[in-house]
């Protein structure tokens, strides 16, 4: 018999502690042996090598710093809404497949992707995922490279900026709270970098005891004459972001980007401790079934079957092609230390894993029936002949409305509430609770939009370059701001095209961001491989080449499906052949963008793998290929 949410095949009783406890210890077994084994055998760090940071230091971009200080800007800039927004998703496939994908996938593929492309780039100098594969397949290569990161990198931010919107408009309380921590981040900046230079455990009491007073603050401020202020509707929070992302990607690195994301990260790793804490102490009943009964495809969210799209659907809390972009982006030109790179690119990744165990977890505690009147729109939930449990008290003891908020973020939020409200003396603060864990979603989101609309900048200016070579320095004011421009105004594009979505925007524009984010990692993992058998480790090479292998068959399948699919509720063409024959010429053209965009995609990777595997072939044959081009810096000390 299937199992489903609510019926004869929904069996109570399975809590999460198990569940918890084996996801921790799976992941410590991780950071302990294959890490090391890649970092020593895979990669052979070494200590003593100088680093682009240190050889370059410019005070903006390239710019030595501390180990800690890096690993939470790196961890904030890699983990934005995926691995929060993908695991409750998947939710409706049941909890399993998402727990077991997640647990596997990032200890053999997501935290392996992350580590070697960042070991990659660090020893060429900090460049680009595009540069690397220009010097090291060929400038063919590096340039289809720089067209797909672009285009994924749009994607990427404009679905990730939509669970913002969904979680922000209209309410004053969590506007508030993420607004402040825009001026406190400048004030750590210049504290720890101008007043009290390396003083980072000052930097981080004044930083971590500012979010908490502005949560605290947030809820008198949203019942006060201020509360319109800050009462923003879904275009008005679609602006805000647009203009932060611009500020963030032309301030000097150290003065915005670093500290918030290092604080951000503070508020995010505090803020999952103690949600695994409360799951070990509440241990609370997951009422989501192991497997579902919309497995066999036609959920509400995600209207595939469970293969491939719960792999596409979780996407970053596994694996992320984003992640690819920080790891040759902003994070090499800031590490100190070779050997720096195991905890910042393996570590920083098994912790994100975490999150998505974490958020799945949450998610499962929920009713199905108060599930789904967030994440489904309401004449789409009266139709599923579902009641709501305790979502009207939710929404009584919070004071904003919850029900048909797509996306993920607010049903999080709820379930992250209901745990903490359930700790020993926590009863009564469900709303400080909500508010709280909104806030600790926007800041994991707009870290990775201003650390990526940054590394956007960069992949313009590289475009600009072609058409003036200044435009193309990276200390260049004008190619600064006009490549940030024209980036916000593309992933701000396609985030209004979400938002005015009368569907709620995520069922457009999260499928193509988890295919396109998948597909990147392919490329990056393809170029990874290459890298490792020009090295001469091609015996070592599975680490990558399994991964790989895997991603190719989900994400083309997925890609496949997204366009050709009959149903019109998951094939692009078939949506935009019934739109137009019903006069939605707007929704028409949308879905044939959004086909368009995802067979561009697969061609562009295709092309890129073929690449790849013929230097590889070339290479083992002994035939005749670009030389390995890692940057000879010498030696420290």
């Amino acid at each position: 018999m299937k199992t489903c949410w609510v019926g004869p095949g929904y069996t109570r009783g399975m809590h999460a502690l198990p569940l918890m406890l084996a996801a921790l210890c799976t992941l410590a077994i991780a950071w302990r042996y294959y890490s090391a084994f890649l970092a020593a055998k895979v990669l052979a760090l070494d200590e003593t090598r100088v680093t682009p940071a240190v050889a370059r230091n410019d005070g903006r971009d390239y710019h030595p710093t501390h180990r800690w200080v890096l690993f939470g800007h790196h961890f904030a800039a890699i983990t934005g809404a995926g691995p929060l927004i993908g695991p409750v998703l998947a939710m409706q496939f049941g909890f399993l497949p998402g727990y077991l994908w997640i647990l596997v996938g990032v200890c053999l593929g997501g935290a392996v992707h992350d580590f070697v492309i960042l070991a990659s780039s660090i020893r060429r100098d900090g460049r680009s995922l595009a540069e690397i594969a220009r010097s090291e397949i060929s400038p063919l290569s590096g340039l289809i490279a720089s067209i797909a990161i672009l285009f994924v990198v749009v994607i990427a931010l404009a679905g990730l900026g939509l669970a913002v919107v969904n979680a922000l408009y209209h309410s004053a309380w969590g506007t508030f709270t993420i607004g402040v921590s825009i001026p406190l981040a400048l004030f750590m900046g210049i504290y720890l970098y101008k007043i009290r230079p390396g003083r980072v455990a000052e930097a981080t009491a004044i930083g971590v005891v500012g979010m908490l007073a502005a949560v605290v603050a947030g809820e008198p401020v949203a019942r006060s004459a201020l509360a319109p202020y800050f009462s923003l509707s879904k275009n008005g929070i679609t602006t805000a972001i647009a203009i932060y992302g611009f500020i963030a990607s032309v301030l000097p690195v150290w003065l915005l980007l670093c500290p918030r994301d290092y604080l951000s990260s503070f508020m995010k790793l505090g803020t999952i401790g103690a949600l695994i804490l409360g799951v070990l102490i509440v241990n609370p009943e997951l009422h989501a079934p192991a497997i579902s009964a919309f497995a066999d495809g036609g959920g509400p969210i995600v209207p595939g079957k469970l293969f491939p799209f719960v792999f596409i659907t979780i996407a970053c809390g596994a694996i992320s092609g984003f992640h690819s972009l920080v790891a040759s982006g902003t994070t090499p030109k800031m590490v100190t230390n070779e050997t720096h790179a195991r905890a910042i690119g393996y570590g920083a990744m098994l912790l994100e894993g975490l999150v998505g165990i974490t958020a799945l977890m949450a998610a499962a505690c929920l009713h199905p029936g108060d599930y789904y009147a967030i994440n489904v729109a309401t004449e789409k939930f009266s139709a599923m002949g579902l009641s709501m449990v305790n979502l009207e008290t939710f929404e009584h003891e919070i004071g904003e409305a919850l029900q048909g908020r797509p996306g993920g973020a607010v049903s999080l939020a709820v379930g992250m509430a209901q745990i903490f409200a359930n700790l020993p003396g926590m009863k009564g603060l469900l709303g400080y609770w909500y508010h709280f864990a909104i806030m600790f979603e926007a800041l994991f989101i707009l870290t990775t939009i201003d650390a990526g609309t940054r590394i956007g900048r960069f992949l313009v200016q590289e475009v600009l370059g072609w058409l003036w070579r200044p435009l193309g320095e990276v200390h260049s004011s004008a190619g600064n701001f006009l490549g940030s421009g024209l980036f916000v105004a593309g992933w701000g594009w396609f985030l209004y095209q979400g938002v005015i979505d009368p569907q709620g925007g995520i069922n457009s524009l999260w499928p193509i961001f988890g295919v396109a984010n998948q597909l990147l990692a392919v490329m990056a993992l393809g170029l990874a491989t290459t890298v490792l058998v020009k090295m001469g480790r091609a015996r070592l090479a599975w680490v990558t080449l399994g991964p790989l292998v895997w991603l190719v068959v989900v994400t083309f399948s997925a890609g496949w499906m997204k366009i050709f699919s009959p149903d019109p509720r998951l094939g692009f063409l078939t949506a935009m052949r019934q739109a137009a024959a019903a006069g939605q010429d707007r929704a028409a053209m949308t879905h044939g963008i959004n086909a368009g965009i995802t067979g561009f995609f697969l061609l562009l990777v295709i092309l890129v793998l073929w690449a790849c595997g013929r230097v590889c072939w070339l290479k083992l044959r002994g035939g005749k290929v670009l030389p390995v081009t890692e940057e000879a810096w010498g030696h420290a000390g």
